[in-house]
């Protein structure tokens, strides 16, 4: 079974190393997909996000990494094959975003969400902590 772990990945944190990690024990294939959203203006390139993405996950062979824009993720799931959507949630809060979202997914298409729970050493790290702390 084809999972899919999409996000920014802007940049990409030992978090979602460890989600990708998790997973990839627990289906074949794990795509880690970049997902660009027209409303958020990226820090990293897109070509960076995915080499380092790809540096990252290099000693686990059943992870590739993949890119998609302008297209619902759930359409991309179809066109690959790929049954569950794997998203991490650090916060109660990250669940309450994306519990609709999940609904949403397997209404209109059947796709199921498995949330992987963040390990409290990694839970407080965010991308966008990562990007203000790069800044300073």
């Amino acid at each position: 079974m084809r999972a899919v772990f999409p996000g920014s990945f802007d940049p990409a944190t030992q978090g979602h190393l460890d989600v990708v990690r998790r997973a990839a024990g627990m289906f074949d294939e794990v795509v880690m997909c970049v997902l660009t959203n027209p409303k958020k203006t990226g820090r990293l390139p897109l070509a960076e996000r995915l080499a380092l993405l790809t540096d990252m996950t290099s000693d686990l062979d059943n992870v590739t990494v993949d890119s998609s824009a302008g297209q619902l993720l759930v359409d991309y799931c179809h066109r690959a094959g790929i049954g569950v959507i794997v998203r991490g949630t650090r916060t109660p809060g990250d669940l309450e975003h994306e519990f609709p979202m999940a609904q949403a997914n397997r209404h209109l298409s059947g796709i199921e969400t498995l949330f992987v729970p963040a390990d409290p050493a990694h839970a407080y790290i965010s991308s966008t902590l990562i990007a203000a702390t790069a800044q300073r």
